[in-house]
């Protein structure tokens, strides 16, 4: 992607527009920003070399230029409502606010989108998809008091992405659906706090990159590749498992982290329906995550050679070591930090 001048153009673009929407005091500039951040998103999604990425940029800006007439309309709505005499229920508007942004997020109900669009984009625009484009949404989704409609979308999300998730044999749809679970959790979180959610996708942007960042060295995208790798050096596979373990949020890996964060939060917030939704999706992704483990370390696959000649320089190799070591230790280096203050 940053070979081509024009696409370092579009990627500060993008996140000025994301700043702009974050740092803005009204909707109308917030919509601005989320436009030039679309504007900016589509053409870093085009690739000559793939096919699929024109179809997911024509989906992509379909999905999202809906959302954005709601939302204009809705800040329009908004506006007449406070400046002229017009009764309009100020609930139903948030509520079409609050839907459009779930629909930016990719979050349930609004997902249908999310899956599809992944399988046709390189490794870089899917991680940029999922963690820097929800950025935005999210922000604006904390200054809306909805939390009945916040539920039920946290709800459909756990279960959604920890179901859809069990029968993918593609890299790209399965860290689609985790990142939908991953995206209910985020919702449960600004539900308690805004500072608490910021955290945990902090955390959940630096395990995917992890992962994805092997994946797109290896050109990676479908689960028979990964078990066919290092058949010889087992060490390797076992770090890449560990990493997923590391997402899916098993103690005592750093993805356990932010989920303990949340858990005792609600805890707090006497919220025990809710977590006890989310625990039991969590059980489900887990259990998807370990059956690929158990697949590709007790069954014999042959290696193929082909896809071993890859640009893994040292470089590439001592980051993704480092960035493992933090994945699988880095609750220890945390709470060893935080005892010693």
């Amino acid at each position: 992607m940053f070979n081509n001048s024009s696409k370092i153009v579009f990627m500060m673009m993008m996140i000025i527009g994301t700043l702009i929407t974050v740092t803005s005091n009204s909707w109308l500039a917030a919509w601005m920003g989320l436009e030039i951040n679309l504007l900016s998103f589509i053409p870093l999604m085009s690739d000559s070399n793939n096919f699929k990425s024109t179809e997911a940029a024509l989906k992509y800006f379909l999905t999202q230029a809906l959302a954005s007439t709601v939302l204009l309309f809705s800040t329009l709505l908004l506006m007449l409502n406070n400046n002229i005499n017009i009764v309009i229920n100020e609930s139903f508007i948030s509520m079409m606010m609050m839907s459009t942004l779930l629909l930016k997020s990719g979050a349930a109900p609004f997902h249908f989108w999310f899956p599809n669009l992944m399988e046709g984009l390189s490794w870089t625009n899917a991680l940029l998809l999922m963690t820097w484009q929800k950025i935005a949404p999210l922000m604006l989704i904390s200054y809306l008091n909805l939390k009945n409609l916040l539920l039920i979308s946290v709800i459909l999300s756990v279960i959604i992405g920890a179901i859809g998730g069990l029968n993918q044999t593609s890299l790209r749809k399965l860290m689609a659906f985790s990142s939908i679970n991953h995206l209910g959790w985020m919702l449960s979180a600004l539900n308690i706090s805004e500072s608490i959610w910021l955290i945990y996708f902090m955390f959940y942007s630096f395990l995917s990159f992890t992962l994805i960042f092997m994946f797109n060295i290896f050109k990676c995208f479908h689960l028979n590749q990964l078990f066919s790798w290092f058949t010889q050096n087992k060490i390797m596979k076992f770090t890449l498992f560990m990493n997923f373990l590391s997402l899916g949020g098993l103690p005592p890996f750093l993805g356990f982290l932010p989920k303990w964060i949340v858990i005792q939060q609600m805890t707090f917030c006497n919220q025990y329906f809710q977590l006890t939704i989310l625990l039991m999706s969590t059980l489900i992704t887990l259990f998807f995550y370990l059956r690929i483990c158990y697949s590709a370390f007790m069954l014999n696959y042959f290696e193929n050679n082909w896809m071993m000649n890859s640009q893994m320089n040292n470089f590439s190799m001592n980051l993704y070591l480092i960035l493992t070591f933090m994945s699988i230790f880095g609750l220890f280096l945390v709470s060893m930090f935080y005892f010693m203050l």
